[in-house]
Formats: structure tokens, C-alpha cells, sequence
């Protein structure tokens, strides 16, 4: 049954609007979400939208809008949640790179960033800090984050319209599991990106101070929606470096020390 709310008329539009590869354009009208809370729910019915055949579910999530500056931008005060579809999920090769065709997006923006996979539930209407998520982690690895902005112009890009088109997740590029997170302070580990031969450099605190930090505010996120993480979600936690639309032809190359690296290949 066609769902006739209001989030679910909205949910209708970003569905069409996506299979016809349409420019992003700021939700308006009767279709304009009255609050973030109702971004959310169409978001949500988006969601269901994409996985309603059962060919495709939901794998994990990401946080966006973890910069001050990008939200000062947008005018939120603080970051957003989104789900990320397991048939968007890809892997790095052992010893080379992913391919990602650049065909596949109306734009494709890459984001550089470290990926937990969850090691056990967490709990619905809990609220989590970087302590005590801690114990729900299993794994971190290097991860590229896929964004598809369908060309939108972010000098007047809306919140709500970018919640409810589920934060633009393309898709993600996972490098190797490792354990090896666990005996590090993650505020401050050394990463690279060689974009095409140029190196830059930061740490892993530019995710909210802590990649742990990100991942406690969408856990606390997604508990008091009800649908909290479970166990082998991977998480997406922010970027560490400055978006870079992408040309056939690109490499990039992303390290996070003492966790290896992982690399990708536009074609």
C-alpha cells in the first residue's frame, strides 16, 4: 500500500527524482519537510522505497555535516544521520584498487573517512558517548564514502531536504578490518590521501574531535528513533579532508596509520 503521508509523498519525489537522474534541488512547496524530525521520517520512507523488493537492504549508516563550517553553511547546529544500502557496498581488492565507474553518479564526490563495524547491538533509547560505545565496536578500517549530490549547489543548500534525501550516500569503498583501533587514541592517528599524486595530510580527530565521538552521536541518534545499530552494521564516521569530485581517470590512495589503507580508482 502506497504510504499518502506527507514523508511519504516526499519519499515519492527523491525516489523518482533519483531514477531519473534528476538535478538536487531544495525541497519547496507541499513537499518541504516542517522540521528535521520530519526530514527523518521521509528519509526513512525512502528507505523502504529502495529496499522494498527485498533485492537490497540497509548495511550500515553514516553521519554527515560533522564540520562547524559545513553546518554554519547549511544553518544546523548540529550533524545527520543516513542509511547506507548493502547493494552500495563495496570492498578494495587485496593489493589494488576498488573501480568506480564515474558514469554510476550525476556527480561523484569522494569522502575520506574511518569505518567501524559494530560488534554487538546497541540499545534502542540509549544515549551513548565515546566511552561507552566503545564496547560495541568491533573493527575500524580506511573507507572511501561515495557522494552522490546529483550537481546540487550548496550556496543554498537546505538541511532538511539533504536528511530527507538520506544525506546523499552513494556508497562506500571499505579497505581491510582491523582490530588494531582498540589500542589507539583515535583523536589523533595520522592519515594521508595521495589524490592523483598529491599527498595530503590530517588526523582522525578532524571527525568531531573523534571518530568515537561521531559514532556515540548516531548511535544516540538512531536509538531515539528506534532502530538502533546492530551487530555488523558498518559506520561511516566523517570525513577527515575535503571533499573531491571525482574525473575518470582519478586514484586515490587513503591511510590511516597503523590501520592500512585502501584505494580507489575512477573509471
Amino acid at each position: 500500500m502506497a504510504d499518502d503521508t506527507r514523508a511519504g509523498r516526499i519519499a515519492r519525489r527523491l525516489f523518482e527524482e533519483h531514477a531519473a537522474r534528476r538535478r538536487f534541488e531544495n525541497l519547496s512547496g507541499d513537499l518541504a519537510p516542517d522540521s528535521v524530525a520530519e526530514a527523518y521520517e521521509a528519509q526513512a520512507a525512502l528507505v523502504r522505497l529502495w529496499t522494498a523488493d527485498g533485492r537490497d537492504s540497509v548495511a550500515g549508516y553514516k553521519i554527515a555535516l560533522t564540520s562547524q563550517a559545513i553546518r554554519d553553511l547549511v544553518g544546523v547546529d548540529e550533524p545527520c544521520g543516513a542509511a547506507i544500502l548493502a547493494s552500495t557496498v563495496r570492498r578494495a581488492p587485496e593489493g589494488g584498487p576498488a573501480e568506480v565507474g564515474r558514469a554510476e553518479f550525476v556527480r561523484l564526490g569522494l569522502e575520506f573517512e574511518l569505518a567501524f563495524r559494530m560488534g554487538s547491538d546497541t540499545q534502542a533509547g540509549a544515549v551513548y558517548d565515546a566511552a561507552s560505545i566503545r564496547a560495541h565496536v568491533d573493527a575500524a578500517m580506511p573507507a572511501f564514502e561515495l557522494i552522490e549530490d546529483r550537481d546540487a549547489d550548496y550556496s543554498a543548500l537546505d538541511a532538511a531536504s539533504l536528511v530527507a534525501d538520506n544525506a546523499w550516500c552513494g556508497g562506500i569503498v571499505l579497505g581491510r578490518p582491523s582490530t588494531a583501533w582498540a589500542g589507539m587514541d583515535l583523536s589523533a592517528v595520522p592519515v594521508a590521501l595521495a589524490y592523483n599524486g598529491e599527498t595530503e595530510t590530517a588526523t582522525t580527530g578532524a571527525a568531531m574531535g573523534n571518530p568515537l565521538n561521531s559514532l556515540a552521536w548516531l548511535a544516540t541518534l538512531l536509538a531515539g528513533q528506534g532502530r538502533p545499530l546492530a551487530a555488523g552494521d558498518i559506520v561511516m564516521s566523517g570525513s577527515t579532508l575535503a571533499t573531491r569530485f571525482a574525473a575518470p581517470g582519478d586514484l586515490a590512495r587513503y591511510e590511516v596509520e597503523g590501520l592500512g589503507a585502501v584505494e580507489l580508482r575512477v573509471a
